[in-house]
Protein backbone atom coordinates (compact mmCIF):
# COMPACT_ATOMS: atom_id res chain seq x y z
CA UNK A 1 0.00 0.00 0.00
CA UNK A 2 1.39 3.74 -0.83
CA UNK A 3 -0.06 7.02 -0.60
CA UNK A 4 -1.36 7.88 -3.95
CA UNK A 5 -0.75 11.82 -3.44
CA UNK A 6 2.83 12.83 -2.76
CA UNK A 7 2.35 16.20 -1.24
CA UNK A 8 -0.35 14.93 0.84
CA UNK A 9 2.29 12.31 2.27
CA UNK A 10 5.17 14.49 2.76
CA UNK A 11 2.71 16.93 4.27
CA UNK A 12 1.48 14.11 6.77
CA UNK A 13 5.27 12.82 7.79
CA UNK A 14 6.50 16.64 8.33
CA UNK A 15 3.04 16.51 11.29
CA UNK A 16 4.59 13.77 12.83
CA UNK A 17 8.23 14.10 13.44
CA UNK A 18 10.43 16.38 15.49
CA UNK A 19 13.05 17.11 12.73
CA UNK A 20 14.33 17.11 9.35
CA UNK A 21 16.81 14.12 9.90
CA UNK A 22 13.82 11.82 11.35
CA UNK A 23 11.32 13.16 8.27
CA UNK A 24 13.86 11.71 6.11
CA UNK A 25 13.74 8.73 8.14
CA UNK A 26 10.06 8.82 8.12
CA UNK A 27 10.03 8.65 3.72
CA UNK A 28 12.19 5.39 3.63
CA UNK A 29 9.70 3.78 5.27
CA UNK A 30 6.88 5.47 3.90
CA UNK A 31 5.65 2.06 1.62
CA UNK A 32 4.98 0.27 4.89
CA UNK A 33 1.96 1.51 6.65
CA UNK A 34 2.25 -0.68 9.49
CA UNK A 35 4.75 0.74 10.71
CA UNK A 36 4.08 4.54 9.62
CA UNK A 37 0.93 3.98 11.22
CA UNK A 38 2.43 2.78 14.64
CA UNK A 39 4.91 6.21 14.75
CA UNK A 40 1.39 8.27 14.37
CA UNK A 41 -0.55 6.25 17.07
CA UNK A 42 2.30 6.58 19.50
CA UNK A 43 2.95 9.90 19.15
CA UNK A 44 -0.72 10.62 19.87
CA UNK A 45 -0.39 7.66 23.15
CA UNK A 46 2.34 8.57 24.61
CA UNK A 47 2.48 12.75 24.34
CA UNK A 48 -1.33 13.22 25.14
CA UNK A 49 -1.73 15.37 28.15
CA UNK A 50 -4.26 12.81 29.88
CA UNK A 51 -0.91 10.51 30.28
CA UNK A 52 1.61 11.51 32.54
CA UNK A 53 3.04 8.67 34.14
CA UNK A 54 3.80 6.38 31.61
CA UNK A 55 5.91 3.12 32.13
CA UNK A 56 7.63 0.82 29.03
CA UNK A 57 8.64 -2.72 29.78
CA UNK A 58 11.82 -3.62 28.42
CA UNK A 59 12.71 -7.46 28.21
CA UNK A 60 15.86 -7.05 26.22
CA UNK A 61 14.57 -9.12 23.56
CA UNK A 62 14.43 -8.04 20.12
CA UNK A 63 10.82 -6.87 19.95
CA UNK A 64 11.53 -5.11 22.72
CA UNK A 65 14.46 -2.97 21.44
CA UNK A 66 12.41 -2.21 18.53
CA UNK A 67 9.57 -1.08 20.67
CA UNK A 68 12.20 0.96 22.75
CA UNK A 69 13.17 2.61 19.66
CA UNK A 70 9.96 3.99 18.89
CA UNK A 71 9.18 5.28 22.07
CA UNK A 72 11.99 6.70 22.74
CA UNK A 73 11.34 8.64 19.26
CA UNK A 74 8.23 10.31 20.14
CA UNK A 75 8.49 11.07 23.54
CA UNK A 76 8.83 14.36 23.09
CA UNK A 77 8.81 15.71 27.18
CA UNK A 78 11.15 12.29 28.24
CA UNK A 79 7.80 11.36 30.17
CA UNK A 80 8.02 7.25 29.76
CA UNK A 81 10.48 5.79 32.19
CA UNK A 82 11.72 2.31 31.58
CA UNK A 83 11.91 -0.96 33.42
CA UNK A 84 13.27 -4.21 33.37
CA UNK A 85 11.49 -7.37 35.08
CA UNK A 86 14.45 -9.62 36.40
CA UNK A 87 12.83 -12.93 37.19
CA UNK A 88 17.17 -13.74 38.41
CA UNK A 89 17.18 -16.33 35.62
CA UNK A 90 18.01 -14.09 33.03
CA UNK A 91 21.44 -14.03 30.57
CA UNK A 92 24.34 -12.49 31.47
CA UNK A 93 24.23 -11.19 27.77
CA UNK A 94 20.65 -10.10 28.57
CA UNK A 95 22.00 -7.92 31.30
CA UNK A 96 24.85 -6.42 29.51
CA UNK A 97 22.43 -5.23 26.32
CA UNK A 98 20.43 -3.67 29.29
CA UNK A 99 23.18 -1.66 30.19
CA UNK A 100 23.78 -0.63 26.70
CA UNK A 101 20.03 0.24 25.53
CA UNK A 102 20.73 2.76 28.96
CA UNK A 103 23.97 4.22 27.18
CA UNK A 104 22.29 4.33 24.03
CA UNK A 105 19.24 6.05 24.61
CA UNK A 106 20.42 7.92 27.73
CA UNK A 107 17.99 6.92 30.15
CA UNK A 108 17.70 4.83 33.13
CA UNK A 109 16.36 1.30 33.13
CA UNK A 110 14.76 0.18 36.54
CA UNK A 111 15.67 -2.95 37.64
CA UNK A 112 12.57 -4.59 39.69
CA UNK A 113 13.41 -7.94 41.11
CA UNK A 114 10.46 -11.11 41.59
CA UNK A 115 8.35 -10.97 44.35
CA UNK A 116 9.62 -14.54 44.89
CA UNK A 117 12.56 -16.10 43.83
CA UNK A 118 11.74 -18.49 40.32
CA UNK A 119 13.65 -21.57 42.70
CA UNK A 120 11.49 -21.20 45.70
CA UNK A 121 8.22 -20.79 43.42
CA UNK A 122 8.94 -23.97 41.74
CA UNK A 123 10.07 -26.43 45.21
CA UNK A 124 6.62 -24.59 46.39
CA UNK A 125 3.96 -24.41 43.42
CA UNK A 126 5.45 -26.55 40.97
CA UNK A 127 7.70 -26.22 37.91
CA UNK A 128 6.24 -24.95 34.35
CA UNK A 129 5.46 -27.71 31.48
CA UNK A 130 5.09 -27.00 28.00
CA UNK A 131 3.14 -23.77 28.25
CA UNK A 132 1.20 -21.50 30.91
CA UNK A 133 -2.02 -22.17 30.19
CA UNK A 134 -1.07 -25.93 30.21
CA UNK A 135 0.81 -25.88 32.96
CA UNK A 136 -2.43 -24.34 34.69
CA UNK A 137 -4.52 -26.48 33.72
CA UNK A 138 -2.78 -29.77 34.76
CA UNK A 139 -2.13 -27.30 38.29
CA UNK A 140 -5.61 -27.51 39.06
CA UNK A 141 -6.12 -30.74 37.92
CA UNK A 142 -3.63 -31.92 40.81
CA UNK A 143 -4.58 -29.86 43.61
CA UNK A 144 -7.71 -32.11 43.05
CA UNK A 145 -6.07 -35.12 43.73
CA UNK A 146 -6.98 -36.20 39.76
CA UNK A 147 -6.20 -39.42 38.33
CA UNK A 148 -5.56 -38.50 34.54
CA UNK A 149 -8.18 -41.37 33.70
CA UNK A 150 -9.92 -41.25 30.18
CA UNK A 151 -13.73 -40.97 30.92
CA UNK A 152 -16.11 -38.72 29.69
CA UNK A 153 -16.60 -34.99 30.92
CA UNK A 154 -19.99 -36.06 32.46
CA UNK A 155 -18.52 -38.46 34.70
CA UNK A 156 -15.24 -36.93 35.78
CA UNK A 157 -17.30 -33.71 36.49
CA UNK A 158 -19.42 -35.42 39.01
CA UNK A 159 -16.26 -36.71 41.19
CA UNK A 160 -14.80 -33.58 40.90
CA UNK A 161 -16.92 -31.15 40.89
CA UNK A 162 -14.96 -28.17 41.57
CA UNK A 163 -12.63 -28.14 38.75
CA UNK A 164 -14.60 -27.32 35.78
CA UNK A 165 -12.15 -25.53 33.76
CA UNK A 166 -9.32 -27.48 34.03
CA UNK A 167 -12.06 -31.20 33.40
CA UNK A 168 -13.35 -29.17 30.26
CA UNK A 169 -9.63 -28.54 28.75
CA UNK A 170 -8.97 -32.30 29.76
CA UNK A 171 -12.03 -33.76 27.86
CA UNK A 172 -11.13 -30.98 24.84
CA UNK A 173 -14.96 -29.51 25.74
CA UNK A 174 -13.77 -25.81 25.53
CA UNK A 175 -14.25 -25.35 21.68
CA UNK A 176 -15.88 -26.68 18.83
CA UNK A 177 -12.43 -27.71 17.44
CA UNK A 178 -11.06 -30.35 19.50
CA UNK A 179 -7.64 -28.90 18.51
CA UNK A 180 -8.34 -25.20 19.58
CA UNK A 181 -5.36 -23.93 22.01
CA UNK A 182 -7.64 -24.36 25.59
CA UNK A 183 -7.75 -28.08 24.83
CA UNK A 184 -5.41 -30.50 25.53
CA UNK A 185 -5.65 -31.57 21.96
CA UNK A 186 -3.65 -28.73 20.85
CA UNK A 187 -0.50 -30.82 22.36
CA UNK A 188 -1.16 -34.33 20.21
CA UNK A 189 -0.62 -37.43 22.00
CA UNK A 190 -0.19 -35.41 25.02
CA UNK A 191 -3.37 -36.94 26.68
CA UNK A 192 -2.16 -40.47 25.84
CA UNK A 193 0.80 -39.42 27.44
CA UNK A 194 -0.42 -38.19 30.59
CA UNK A 195 -2.78 -40.96 31.16
CA UNK A 196 0.08 -43.57 30.65
CA UNK A 197 2.82 -41.41 32.60
CA UNK A 198 1.11 -39.27 34.96
CA UNK A 199 3.42 -36.61 36.64
CA UNK A 200 4.67 -37.82 39.93
CA UNK A 201 5.82 -34.26 40.39
CA UNK A 202 3.84 -30.70 40.73
CA UNK A 203 3.15 -28.55 37.62
CA UNK A 204 2.45 -24.91 37.92
CA UNK A 205 2.22 -21.96 35.75
CA UNK A 206 2.97 -19.50 39.38
CA UNK A 207 6.98 -18.66 38.43
CA UNK A 208 5.72 -15.79 35.87
CA UNK A 209 3.25 -15.06 38.27
CA UNK A 210 5.62 -14.16 41.04
CA UNK A 211 8.71 -13.26 38.57
CA UNK A 212 6.75 -10.57 36.28
CA UNK A 213 2.79 -10.33 36.82
CA UNK A 214 2.76 -9.46 40.48
CA UNK A 215 6.14 -7.28 39.99
CA UNK A 216 4.31 -5.30 37.62
CA UNK A 217 1.07 -4.75 39.64
CA UNK A 218 3.28 -3.45 42.35
CA UNK A 219 4.82 -1.16 40.25
CA UNK A 220 1.81 -0.05 39.05
CA UNK A 221 0.12 0.54 42.18
CA UNK A 222 3.35 1.40 43.66
CA UNK A 223 3.94 4.64 40.92
CA UNK A 224 0.02 5.20 40.47
CA UNK A 225 1.06 4.99 36.43
CA UNK A 226 -1.50 5.88 34.14
CA UNK A 227 0.01 3.94 31.15
CA UNK A 228 1.67 0.67 30.54
CA UNK A 229 3.75 0.36 27.47
CA UNK A 230 4.08 -3.43 26.62
CA UNK A 231 5.64 -5.03 23.99
CA UNK A 232 3.36 -7.78 22.35
CA UNK A 233 2.88 -8.30 18.70
CA UNK A 234 -0.32 -10.12 17.46
CA UNK A 235 1.88 -11.85 14.87
CA UNK A 236 3.60 -14.01 17.67
CA UNK A 237 0.59 -16.09 18.14
CA UNK A 238 -0.41 -17.57 21.61
CA UNK A 239 -2.22 -17.17 24.44
CA UNK A 240 -1.04 -13.56 25.39
CA UNK A 241 -1.03 -12.37 21.76
CA UNK A 242 -5.02 -13.85 21.51
CA UNK A 243 -5.54 -11.57 24.96
CA UNK A 244 -6.09 -8.40 22.38
CA UNK A 245 -7.69 -7.20 19.69
CA UNK A 246 -6.32 -4.20 19.23
CA UNK A 247 -3.07 -1.75 20.20
CA UNK A 248 -4.81 0.02 23.39
CA UNK A 249 -6.86 -1.06 25.93
CA UNK A 250 -8.77 1.12 28.11
CA UNK A 251 -8.56 -0.07 32.08
CA UNK A 252 -11.51 0.45 35.23
CA UNK A 253 -8.44 0.56 37.50
CA UNK A 254 -6.24 4.00 35.95
CA UNK A 255 -3.83 2.44 33.97
CA UNK A 256 -4.50 2.00 30.34
CA UNK A 257 -2.30 -0.71 28.00
CA UNK A 258 -0.69 0.25 24.76
CA UNK A 259 1.05 -2.09 22.23
CA UNK A 260 2.96 -0.15 19.97
CA UNK A 261 3.84 -3.55 17.80
CA UNK A 262 0.56 -4.98 18.21
CA UNK A 263 0.15 -5.10 14.06
CA UNK A 264 4.05 -5.19 13.47
CA UNK A 265 4.42 -8.45 10.83
CA UNK A 266 7.77 -9.72 10.71
CA UNK A 267 8.34 -7.77 7.63
CA UNK A 268 7.48 -4.59 8.81
CA UNK A 269 10.19 -5.59 12.19
CA UNK A 270 12.43 -6.48 9.83
CA UNK A 271 12.08 -3.27 7.83
CA UNK A 272 12.47 -1.09 10.85
CA UNK A 273 15.13 -2.96 12.12
CA UNK A 274 17.13 -2.39 9.20
CA UNK A 275 15.95 1.47 8.55
CA UNK A 276 17.04 2.30 12.47
CA UNK A 277 19.99 0.52 12.90
CA UNK A 278 18.84 -1.66 15.97
CA UNK A 279 21.12 -3.90 17.76
CA UNK A 280 20.20 -7.04 19.55
CA UNK A 281 21.83 -8.37 22.23
CA UNK A 282 24.73 -11.11 21.90
CA UNK A 283 21.46 -13.53 22.67
CA UNK A 284 20.70 -12.97 19.29
CA UNK A 285 24.07 -12.27 17.66
CA UNK A 286 26.28 -14.43 19.33
CA UNK A 287 24.50 -17.22 20.91
CA UNK A 288 22.00 -17.61 17.68
CA UNK A 289 18.62 -17.64 19.74
CA UNK A 290 15.60 -16.26 17.54
CA UNK A 291 13.40 -15.06 20.62
CA UNK A 292 14.61 -14.48 24.38
CA UNK A 293 13.09 -15.02 27.66
CA UNK A 294 13.42 -16.48 30.71
CA UNK A 295 17.04 -18.34 30.19
CA UNK A 296 15.55 -22.08 28.86
CA UNK A 297 12.33 -21.95 30.06
CA UNK A 298 10.42 -25.15 29.65
CA UNK A 299 7.60 -23.23 27.55
CA UNK A 300 10.19 -22.79 24.50
CA UNK A 301 9.90 -25.13 22.13
CA UNK A 302 13.30 -25.35 21.31
CA UNK A 303 14.38 -25.06 25.10
CA UNK A 304 16.86 -28.25 24.61
CA UNK A 305 18.67 -26.60 21.76
CA UNK A 306 18.57 -23.31 24.31
CA UNK A 307 19.98 -25.51 26.80
CA UNK A 308 22.60 -26.71 24.75
CA UNK A 309 23.38 -23.11 23.43
CA UNK A 310 23.42 -21.60 27.48
CA UNK A 311 25.59 -25.18 28.43
CA UNK A 312 28.13 -23.68 26.08
CA UNK A 313 27.68 -19.82 26.12
CA UNK A 314 26.78 -19.50 29.76
CA UNK A 315 27.48 -22.58 31.93
CA UNK A 316 26.59 -21.58 35.46
CA UNK A 317 23.37 -20.67 34.74
CA UNK A 318 22.95 -23.75 32.27
CA UNK A 319 23.28 -25.88 35.90
CA UNK A 320 20.92 -23.15 37.79
CA UNK A 321 18.11 -23.59 35.29
CA UNK A 322 19.13 -28.16 35.49
CA UNK A 323 18.30 -27.88 38.98
CA UNK A 324 15.37 -25.47 38.89
CA UNK A 325 13.09 -27.00 35.85
CA UNK A 326 14.94 -30.22 35.50
CA UNK A 327 11.77 -32.19 36.53
CA UNK A 328 10.33 -30.40 33.30
CA UNK A 329 12.89 -31.29 31.22
CA UNK A 330 13.08 -34.79 31.90
CA UNK A 331 8.81 -34.72 31.12
CA UNK A 332 9.18 -33.04 28.32
CA UNK A 333 11.73 -35.21 26.73
CA UNK A 334 9.48 -38.20 27.52
CA UNK A 335 6.35 -36.65 26.04
CA UNK A 336 8.20 -35.52 22.55
CA UNK A 337 9.40 -39.25 22.07
CA UNK A 338 6.27 -40.73 22.83
CA UNK A 339 4.50 -38.44 20.76
CA UNK A 340 7.02 -39.19 17.77
CA UNK A 341 6.19 -43.10 18.75
CA UNK A 342 2.97 -42.51 18.62
CA UNK A 343 2.55 -40.90 15.13
CA UNK A 344 5.21 -43.69 13.86
CA UNK A 345 2.64 -46.29 14.96
CA UNK A 346 -0.03 -44.04 13.33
Amino acid sequence: MKFEDVEKRDAFAMTQCADREQYLQFLDIKDDLTVVDSFVKADSVINSPSHERIFCSISGGSDSDVMLDLVHKVDKDKKVKYVWFDTGLEYQATKDHIKYLEEKYGIEIIREKPIKPIPTTCKEKGVPFISKYVSQMISRLQKHGFKFENKPYEELIAAYPNCKSALKWWCNCNHKFADSMFNIARNKYLKEFMIKYPPQFKISDKCCKYAKKDVSKNLIKRENADLMIVGVRKAEGGIRAAAYKNCYTISDSGTDYYRPLFWYGNDSKKQYENKFGIVHSDCYKKYGFKRTGCCCCPYGRKVFEELAITKVFEPKLYKAVCNVFGESYEYTRKYREFAKAMKREG
